[in-house]
């Protein structure tokens, strides 16, 4: 069977080769399940994960999503064993800047939230706060959150080393292959239809990141996912870094950075930006980057850039994820709409749906994540995202 040739049937059908469709493929055929059939439109980790800033961290505001950062964070330090892949990890450490009462406050309170499950976050004082990252300037700064376990790693080795591994164990990997279509019949899957032909299957999982509102649609199934470019540009070398420069975040402006091998990767969000399959790079947000830049980190002022890219955010409107299966459907399950925190949570997802899928309790109850919350008036907003 060359590689661009699709089966006839398969079990379970994945749409979408980044970090969740991958470690969803990678759970469900370690677990035993011999027919899974991941379909990527472009090449594995092609879309958002390759662009992500590979932040790896269980400081959350919502009990759920600690549970899953946690989880994940085991795994992303057991990666090179199971599923056998070097990440190029760095638990630096995550630090939260804080500017105002109104967010030490919060951060106080999700803090309990992580030490009741036994993670080690907790509050410093500002000065702690510029000893572990002496690039910054702490003039209005009133208190900073730090995650002493949390840091950084690769993301397209996380693709990589699930994708190897899902192969490994019998899962079919196609790049190069679009979803055109689902058929339904009644209330039951049948099968999808693609750019090499179509599949007779039962079983859908949406892992398809910002692209997913429109594979829900395709079995009349409602995912509200909506994408938003995000950028990050990357410095040359800046002299007197530390080894264990933490993965730095100022909360209130969310612009952050990271060591990315001699220099820094920058990012940070842009409120003027508008929602939309915007792929292309923009100096549009630069003023305001320099802004806060200048505010928080001065002396990056100096230092120039050797490059940077776009990619999106799939943004739900409290910004949790949606990870369930679907009420309209049998059998529709979906792990998408996370905002901003989907690759540091992939391997916990990938598990969570693989035993939804097999109709056991997962390790964590992810039922206040199901995509129904938004008509029910029960979304969960979640804090602590930048």
């Amino acid at each position: 069977m060359s590689p661009t040739t699709l089966p006839e049937s398969a079990d379970v059908v994945i749409v979408g080769g980044g970090v969740m469709g991958t470690s969803i493929a990678f759970h469900l055929a370690e677990a035993g399940v011999r027919r899974v059939l991941l379909l990527e439109q472009d090449s594995l980790g092609a879309g958002s994960t390759s662009k992500a800033a590979g932040g790896v961290r269980a400081n959350f505001s919502d009990e759920v999503n600690v549970a899953l950062g946690a989880r994940s964070l085991q795994a992303f330090q057991d990666f090179a064993v199971r599923p056998g892949q070097e990440i190029d990890l760095h638990q630096v450490g995550y630090l939260f800047l804080l500017s105002t009462d109104e967010q030490v406050a919060s951060f106080e309170q999700s803090t309990r939230l992580q030490n009741a499950a036994g993670g080690p976050t907790r509050m410093i004082s500002v000065d702690e706060a510029v000893a572990l990252a002496p690039l910054i300037a702490p003039d209005g700064l009133v208190g900073a959150c730090f995650s002493p376990d949390a840091g950084h790693c690769s993301p397209e080795s996380v693709v990589l080393g699930y994708a190897t591994a899902a192969r490994r164990l019998g899962a079919q990997l196609v790049t190069g292959c679009a979803l055109t279509g689902i058929e339904v019949v009644g209330n039951d899957i049948r099968g999808v239809r693609t750019t090499l032909g179509s599949v007779e299957t039962s079983t859908v999982i949406c892992a398809a990141g910002a692209w997913s509102a429109e594979v829900g649609q395709y079995a009349g199934v409602e995912l509200p996912v909506t994408p938003l470019r995000r950028q990050i540009v990357v410095t040359e070398a800046v002299d007197g870094l530390p080894g264990n420069l933490p993965m730095t975040i100022d909360f209130g402006s969310t612009f952050y950075f990271h060591r990315e091998g001699p220099g820094l990767l920058v990012g940070m969000s842009d409120p003027s930006e508008q929602p939309g399959f915007h792929l292309d790079r923009s100096d549009a947000w630069l003023p305001a980057l320099t802004e806060a830049m200048g505010r928080r980190a001065p002396s990056l002022l100096d230092v120039g850039l050797t490059g940077g890219w776009a990619g999106l955010y799939e943004n739900t409107p409290d910004h949790n994820a949606l990870i369930g299966e679907a009420d309209e459907v049998s059998r529709f399950l979906y792990a998408t709409g996370f905002s901003g925190h989907g690759f540091l949570q992939g391997p916990a997802v990938g598990e969570v749906i693989r035993d939804l899928w097999l109709e056991r309790p997962p390790f964590v109850d992810v039922s206040p994540l199901h995509a129904r919350r938004f008509r029910d008036a029960a979304a969960r907003a979640e804090f602590n995202v930048v």
